[in-house]
């Protein structure tokens, strides 16, 4: 493995594991693959015998319950990575969340309390998880966040989520640009659609998966694996003067338009 594609020596916090479906677990094997130690979070008690098996799998140093949601969790995960480590090299933020009802039906018909819930989960939990990493990436380090294209162009049934993660794209852009005098790096992935747990609540997810295949200019969906690759990337010193950027692993959907 050459030294830009190497992770040997660094740490990184992987947010987002669900189960084996998820974006971040095929995040967390390719940072592994890479050398990375790596600290894993679940998010309830429902989750946790899904992830702790994989957290196993990559002989995870740090697994922590991390609903953001509840007061002081989100806190006490970087409490325990500086005592254990003193030190983040890198964050992967995997996480999303709007209401059923307010998911599926118009933006125009939104709840405030929906709205408001889907921003913090989604958004404004990468801005204090960039907050709180800060101190801990002396030497810099870099921040990764999942966003997908519905972001900038309307995709049906994806409703609510479409100006969250436009918001989330934008606070990127802000975080790159405060964080950068310091030498971390804030970088948005837009994978193309897959089949996780999260994209199962979409409307019609099947029939985008199908239209996703058919118009891509590679012709195929992408996978975890892919994801996974390109965040290993960022999270190396390859990728040492990319930030601010929102980076699309999509078999090329996104040029269409």
């Amino acid at each position: 493995m050459t030294e830009a594609l190497s992770l040997q020596g660094k740490k990184g916090l992987v947010v987002g594991i669900a189960n084996e479906h998820s974006i971040a677990w095929g995040c967390a094997r390719a940072f592994h693959a890479a050398g990375a130690e790596l600290a894993i979070t679940w998010f309830n008690d429902k989750a946790r015998p899904y992830v702790e098996p994989l957290a196993r799998e990559l002989d995870a140093s740090i697994l922590l319950a991390l609903d953001v949601e509840q007061p002081g969790q989100l806190e006490a995960v970087f409490d325990a990575i500086g005592a254990r480590w003193g030190r983040l090299d890198f964050l992967l933020h995997s996480i999303a969340f709007a209401p059923k009802s307010d998911l599926h039906g118009r933006v125009t018909d939104s709840s405030r309390e929906g709205f408001a819930r889907a921003m913090d989960i989604s958004c404004h939990s990468f801005a204090r998880m960039a907050r709180l990493a800060q101190p801990l990436m002396k030497e810099g380090g870099s921040l990764m966040t999942m966003s997908y294209v519905g972001a900038e162009e309307v995709i049906p049934g994806y409703g609510l989520m479409g100006p969250v993660k436009a918001a989330l794209e934008a606070s990127v852009r802000y975080l790159a640009a405060e964080l950068g005098p310091g030498g971390i790096r804030v970088n948005a992935v837009s994978p193309g659609p897959l089949a996780t747990r999260a994209a199962s609540g979409i409307p019609h997810f099947d029939a985008l998966l199908a239209q996703a295949a058919q118009r891509a200019p590679l012709r195929r969906l992408v996978d975890i694996a892919d994801v996974g690759a390109l965040c290993a990337f960022l999270a190396g010193d390859g990728a040492s003067a990319m930030t601010g950027s929102t980076l699309y692993v999509d078999a090329g959907y996104h040029i269409l338009g």
